[in-house]
């Protein structure tokens, strides 16, 4: 079965944004900042950060792959981690059934991708062609035989979105939406009053 890959950009979700919009509140508290800079939620998986091996973990733990990219003192990583992040039911969606791996846009620890290529972080971004934070990437079922990671995610979101967006994102990667033929603005619209 081909997999489709699905890009989203702010652009392609700004018709939905009133609708996404609810009033912000922290449910949990916001993470502590690392030494890098970055928020550090306990859903976050440390690794070696080998696409392949983790990929493989991911699987033997029954989890999906997410690909989070952040940088130091990027706003939208913070609107995500202090008013999207901290809803209890996003929070254990990624807890519960995502293999989180954190990369830093401009960081400097080494990254294998699924194709064997070995760069740091900031490299591996401009392979990938990842140039906007807060990016998600979302990893297949299974460890492709060639490409990139972004070549082979089955959707990318760049971008900060909402917690109706983000809900419903998470759960479109789960039911695998990206197989059927449902876009997913379509899926937003349908579900968005459900939730």
């Amino acid at each position: 079965m081909t997999t489709r890959r699905t890009l989203l950009t702010g652009a392609a979700l700004a018709l939905a944004t009133p609708a996404l919009i609810r009033p912000a509140r922290a449910d949990l508290p916001v993470p502590p900042l690392g030494e890098d800079g970055l928020h550090k939620p306990d859903w976050l998986v440390e690794t070696f950060r080998d696409m392949r091996d983790d990929l493989a973990e991911a699987r033997d733990a029954g989890k999906r792959m997410l690909v989070l990219v952040e940088q130091r003192g990027c706003i939208y990583c913070t609107r995500m981690h202090e008013h999207v992040y901290t809803d209890e039911r996003i929070a254990q969606m990624l807890r519960d059934d995502f293999f989180v791996v954190q990369m830093n846009l401009f960081g400097n620890i080494p990254v294998t991708d699924f194709d064997g290529e070995e760069l740091d972080e900031r490299d591996m971004m401009v392979r990938w062609g990842v140039v906007f934070t807060p990016t998600m990437l979302f990893m297949p079922d299974t460890i492709p035989e060639q490409g990139t990671a972004a070549q082979n995610a089955v959707m990318v979101m760049p971008g900060a979105f909402e917690r109706g967006t983000t809900r419903l994102m998470l759960q479109w990667v789960l039911e695998k939406g990206y197989e059927g033929d449902e876009h997913f603005q379509h899926y937003v619209a349908r579900n968005l009053d459900r939730g």
